[in-house]
C-alpha cells in the first residue's frame, strides 16, 4: 500500500461521532509531509467519504520576516535562530488561536500562509486579509490535518539532553562533517528545549499522530539524516521550477538543513508517546502510525505506537 492509502485507512479507522478529528503528521524536511497531507485532504473530501477537511502546516505559523530578522539579531550567537525553522521561530499563540477556532466549529477561520520563496528563500508570512483559504463554519469540520517537521517534539530532561550531547549528537555530527559553529552550542540546544514547553499546548489538540521516518542507512559510516539533505534539495528545486527560480541556492539549502539536524537528534528520534515529558494521557497514544520510507519515499515498513 502507498503512504496515502495507509494513512487514509488509519485516519478513517479513528473517526468517531466526535468531530473534528485532529491529525498530526510529522517527518523530516522533504519527506513528503505536505504532499501526503494534501493528498489525504483530497481523498477524505471525495466520495464516498465526503468529509469536511482543513489542512495547514506549522510552517504557516512562522513569524513574519521582520520578526525573524529581529530574533536573529537579538541572539547573534545562537545559530539555530539565524533564520526560520527551529522552535522559537513560530507564532505559537496564532496556532492555538486557529486550532481553537477550528475545534469550536463556529465562525469563519482564515488559515495562515507562509511564502518560502520571498526574501531570497528566507520567506515571509502573507497577510491574513481574506485572500487565503477561509474555512466556513458551521457545519464543523470532520478532520483537521496539521503537518510539520517538529510537530510533536517535546522537551527532554537535562540528563537526557547532556547524554545525547556527549553521545549520539557527537557521533552524528562527525558523520555529517558538521562543526559546532554550524549547528549550535549546548546553550542553544538548552534554549530550544526550554522553548518547546510552549509548543505542548499545540500538540494537546491532536487525537491521531502519523510519523514519517527515513530507512536506516546502508552503512554505519553514514548518518541516518544524510537523506534529509537530498530530499530537501529536491523540494527546493521543485519549488523554484514552479515559481520562476525564486528560492534558496543549493549552498543555502545545505546551511538551512544543518540548523535542523539538532532537532532531529535531540527531540525527533523517539515515538512521541515515548518521551519523558508528554502527558501520559496524550490523546494520540495507541493511535499513532509510523511509516518508514526509502530514498524514493516509498513505504518499506510500518509500526503502531
Amino acid at each position: 500500500m502507498t503512504a496515502l492509502e495507509l494513512v487514509a485507512q488509519h485516519v478513517i479507522n479513528q473517526l468517531t461521532e466526535r468531530r473534528p478529528l485532529f491529525v498530526a503528521i510529522q517527518g523530516p524536511q522533504g519527506s513528503g509531509k505536505s504532499y501526503l497531507s494534501a493528498g489525504l485532504q483530497t481523498y477524505l473530501q471525495a466520495p464516498p467519504h465526503s468529509l469536511r477537511v482543513a489542512f495547514f502546516s506549522i510552517d504557516d505559523l512562522y513569524l513574519p520576516h521582520d520578526a525573524l530578522v529581529s530574533l536573529a539579531a537579538a541572539h547573534p550567537q545562537n545559530v539555530l535562530w539565524q533564520g526560520r525553522g527551529q522552535p522559537g521561530t513560530h507564532d505559537v499563540d496564532l496556532g492555538v488561536q486557529i486550532l481553537s477556532a477550528l475545534k469550536s466549529g463556529n465562525g469563519a477561520v482564515e488559515l495562515p500562509r507562509f511564502d518560502k520563496s520571498l526574501y531570497s528563500g528566507e520567506g515571509d508570512r502573507l497577510p491574513m486579509d481574506g485572500s487565503g483559504t477561509v474555512v466556513k463554519q458551521p457545519p464543523p469540520l470532520d478532520v483537521v490535518i496539521f503537518e510539520g517537521w517538529c510537530v510533536g517534539f517535546h522537551p527532554i530532561s537535562k540528563e537526557d539532553l547532556l547524554s545525547r550531547w556527549n553521545g549520539v549528537w557527537r557521533t552524528e555530527r562527525e558523520k555529517l562533517g558538521l562543526g559546532e559553529d554550524q549547528v549550535g552550542r549546548l546553550l542553544d540546544i538548552e534554549t530550544i528545549n526550554e522553548i518547546l514547553k510552549d509548543y505542548v499546548q499545540l500538540w494537546d489538540f491532536f487525537d491521531v499522530f502519523v510519523q514519517l521516518k527515513p530507512s536506516p542507512p546502508t552503512s554505519q559510516m553514514l548518518s541516518q539524516y544524510t537523506i534529509v539533505y537530498k530530499w530537501r534539495l529536491e523540494q527546493e528545486h521543485y519549488m523554484k521550477a514552479l515559481n520562476g527560480g525564486r528560492g534558496m541556492s543549493d549552498a543555502a539549502v545545505k546551511s538551512f538543513v544543518d540548523r535542523y539536524i539538532p532537532g532531529y537528534i535531540f527531540f525527533g528520534d523517539l515515538a512521541p508517546s515515548a518521551s519523558d515529558h508528554p502527558p501520559k494521557a496524550a490523546k494520540w497514544v495507541k493511535k499513532g502510525l509510523t511509516l518508514v520510507l526509502d530514498e524514493t519515499r516509498s513505504v518499506t515498513g510500518t509500526a503502531a505506537f
